[in-house]
């Protein structure tokens, strides 16, 4: 008698301790198959490394791959708290498409109803932006920037074929500059948000329908 193939796991990966304290106290119920929250580092060299490192793993080799935490939105009338669902994401290597932008925002909308979800692409930096150099990304079409979507999405795609995606929680915006992360109310509403996505990633997941191979 045959026995149904196991669905290949969920990687998802934030850069900052708060983010991943966020995630790992959240809804952790209602997953199909095995979830790994993995903290990579701050900055696209760490995350390229320890998604690399992590994909290596054999039991790993085969998992969708989403990456997720706080960003920097670009566009007039963001707020803190607003959830950004990349289209795809961008860096100097180029471009990475995502995988199943629509049913993101649909299971975001159901998971936290009433906050408002933006699509489109998601740029890359090494580094923290502000200013004239946000002025600029927002120029090439991109409507938030963080440090490790891009390159998170790039090495997981660069180690294998596997559904992508990226989430971001926007924490400080053009109108709403972040100070410091929890100590100002948008990065308190950002956490809480962040907190909820869980069971919007379990659906995505969900709906890949990946058997293990």
């Amino acid at each position: 008698m045959s026995t149904k193939p196991e669905p290949a796991p969920l990687l998802i990966a934030c850069a900052l301790g708060i983010e991943h304290l966020a995630l790992r106290s959240g809804d952790r119920g209602g997953a199909d198959g095995p979830v790994t929250v993995l903290r990579t580092g701050m900055g696209p060299k760490a995350a390229e490394r320890s998604v690399t490192r992590v994909l290596a793993d054999p039991g790993l080799h085969d998992a969708a791959v989403l990456a997720t935490g706080f960003c920097a939105g670009l566009a007039p009338g963001m707020h803190p708290g607003d959830l950004v669902v990349a289209e795809e994401t961008r860096d100097r290597r180029g471009t990475t498409r995502c995988v199943g932008t629509e049913l993101l925002v649909k299971e975001l909308a159901r998971a936290l109803p009433g906050r408002t979800v933006h699509t489109g692409p998601l740029t890359g930096s090494d580094h923290v932006v502000c200013g004239h150099e946000r002025a600029a990304l927002l120029a090439t079409g991109a409507i938030a920037v963080d440090m490790e979507s891009a390159a998170t999405l790039h090495s997981a795609v660069r180690t294998g074929t596997r559904p992508v995606a990226a989430v971001r929680v926007v924490v400080d915006a053009p109108e709403h500059e972040l100070v410091r992360i929890g100590t100002v109310r948008g990065g308190i509403s950002a956490f809480r948000v962040l907190r909820a996505v869980l069971p919007a990633f379990y659906e995505w997941h969900r709906s890949l329908l990946l058997p293990r191979r």
